[in-house]
């Protein structure tokens, strides 16, 4: 495992634990907002350094480049909704990314996937 895929993975499983926290906690909380910016922290670290991973693309970008680039659209429209107090914008822009963050992972499980061949069925 190459030391990109090694900090995006371990970025990814915070980022999951993280969200699923944070959709747990009561909205608005000075603690909900913490984990939210530890959370936004977390998916920067998980989406940025995607661009160099390119086992997909067999050295090429990917389809799976485009849903990094969605998803740093999608977290700055969730700040941008919150900080114009509109809750409902917000909430969905971040269960949606989060959902994402789970789809993702999925696919990074799929056989011939740096991911199945540690875990020893890819």
């Amino acid at each position: 495992m190459t030391a990109t895929i090694a900090f995006h993975l371990a970025a990814a499983l915070s980022a999951l634990a993280l969200g699923a926290a944070n959709l747990a906690f009561a909205k608005g909380t000075p603690r909900h907002r913490l984990v939210g910016w530890m959370w936004l922290a977390a998916m920067a670290c998980v989406t940025l350094p995607s661009f160099a991973i390119r086992e997909v693309g067999q050295g090429s970008f990917s389809w799976i480049h485009g849903l990094s680039v969605w998803t740093l659209v999608s977290m700055a429209v969730a700040v941008a909704a919150i900080r114009r107090n509109r809750v409902r914008l917000h909430a969905g822009f971040m269960v949606g990314t989060m959902a994402g963050v789970v789809v993702a992972g999925l696919f990074a499980l799929a056989p011939g996937r740096e991911i199945s061949r540690i875990l020893g069925y890819g």
